[in-house]
Order: structure tokens, then sequence, then C-alpha cells
């Protein structure tokens, strides 16, 4: 993450029930004008965008009504459509914090990072050995080769914050949990719930 130039400020495209974790892929389709304008500065500036999640109808003060934390993504690709709106895929870089927000065409912030660090690091192994439980566990039903694709991918991970991440990602689908759990600072605190959500399986 140290060789990342993050910036002090972002574009930030408020969604509903919308949660992105790092080291997770959004795609989206951009069709408002103001996100249209937003899309053009960042791929001229630093390629970086936030999402963030509305909590209720949309105010002209977001900070009314967006979730304080949200997280930066990286514009992996971004294909421009013949009606001037835009297809592009979002990579999720890291936790940020909204600061302040500032007046602009569209929804701008003064961010703050949330880095996500495991602690104790002696802990990593049991950590990492209990999500690969959970990985088996919630991909059991899964047709074959989803669940070795899936398995292949998490196995390569040797982060625990890392993988608890990706593991929201993708098996996570509560709005409201995946918003609390984006919300932890304590990364073995978010290991230990995703471990105890998924031990018996897929959640609800």
């Amino acid at each position: 993450m140290s060789s990342l130039n993050i910036p002090q400020t972002c574009g930030v495209m408020l969604l509903p029930d919308c949660t992105l974790f790092p080291h997770g892929g959004l795609p989206l389709h951009i069709f408002e004008p103001r996100y249209r304008e937003m899309l053009q500065d960042t791929l001229e500036g630093s390629c970086f965008f936030s999402v963030a999640r509305l909590l209720g109808p949309e105010t002209d003060n977001p900070g009314s009504c967006v979730a304080p934390i949200g997280t930066m993504g990286l514009v992996r690709a971004s294909r421009e459509l013949d009606d001037g709106t835009s297809n592009l895929l979002l990579h999720g870089v890291i936790r940020v914090r909204f600061t302040e927000w500032l007046d602009g065409p569209y929804p701008l912030a003064r961010i703050e990072p949330v880095p996500s660090i495991f602690e104790p690091e002696s802990q990593s192994k049991g950590a990492l050995e209990a999500l690969h439980e959970a990985v088996e566990s919630v991909t059991r039903d899964l047709p074959g080769e989803v669940r070795e694709a899936l398995t292949n991918m998490t196995s390569q991970i040797d982060d625990p914050s890392i993988l608890a991440d990706v593991m929201a990602q993708q098996f996570l689908h509560d709005p409201d949990e995946r918003q609390d759990l984006l919300e932890m600072e304590s990364a073995a605190a978010r290991i230990a719930w995703i471990c105890k959500k998924f031990e018996s399986g897929a959640p609800q």
C-alpha cells in the first residue's frame, strides 16, 4: 500500500445498499452526468475514486446521509460507450473515512485512510487456517468448478486481513452486515466475525 499515492481528496460515488471491500471488484455503469464528469476527472488524474453507502435518501449534505467509512478504489478498466456512458471495473484498495465534504459538481470529500493490519502477527497462521476452513464451509454446496476456482483463489492469499475482505466481498450479501464489517477497525475482530458467520455454510 505504501507504493500507492493515496490522494487527500477524491470523488465519491454514493450508492444505496452497496459496499465495496478492499481487494474486491465492483463493475459499474456510469450514466449520471455528475458521475460522468467525476470519471473524466478521475481518469485524467489519479484514477482513484471512492464508493460510499447511502443510508437513506440523498440530501444536499452527504454527511447526513452517507456512511462514515467507504472504500477507495482504482479504476482497472473503463470503456466509454457511444451514448457517453461508461462501463468500468473498480478495484477496492483501502478503507477511507470521509472527514469533510466539499463543494463540487459531484460528491467530493477529504479522506483519511483506514489501514487494516492483523495483529498480533504471531497469530496470523491460525487466523489463516480458520478462514480457509470457513471458505470450505461456505463453498461446500457450490458446483465443483466454482468451488475449486474460489478455493484456488483464496489459497494464494497469505494475509488474513486481505483474505477476510475477499471473503466478505464474495460471500456476504446482507447490506447492513457488509457495512458493519467494513467499519470494524480491528482486523482480528472482522476475522472472528467472518469465521463465526460462515462456520455452518453460506449465509442466507
